[in-house]
């Protein structure tokens, strides 16, 4: 009976870890923190500026403002408390303006 348990567990704490892992991956575009997250239409002023008017509509998704990427994560290199967690999929100008962004539940 022991045999089994301790056969099984091995693949129980895989699958947790897997878990654990998947939640926070981005799948569609970098991680990044930003600085603020907002609709194009109220990031309009900025995305004319850059000329990203019509590619944040193509994406779709929120605009990310004053971001920085998280490379790594678990490395203590995350977001600041007053930063958001999204996965976008343009960057543009360094983090200036990111477009294509969705939040990331971390608490999840």
């Amino acid at each position: 009976m022991f045999a089994r348990v301790f056969a099984l567990l091995p693949l129980a704490l895989l699958a947790s870890a897997s878990h654990l892992e998947a939640r926070d991956q981005c799948n569609t575009g970098s991680i990044s923190c930003c600085n603020q997250v907002q609709s194009a239409q109220q990031a309009n002023q900025v995305l004319s500026q850059y000329n990203l008017v019509a590619a944040a509509a193509a994406a779709g998704g929120n605009v990310g403002l004053t971001c920085t990427p998280v490379t790594v994560i678990g490395s203590g290199s995350g977001c600041d408390a007053t930063q958001q967690p999204v996965c976008c999929t343009g960057n543009q100008f360094n983090g200036l303006v990111n477009i294509g962004c969705t939040p990331i539940n971390v608490n999840a």
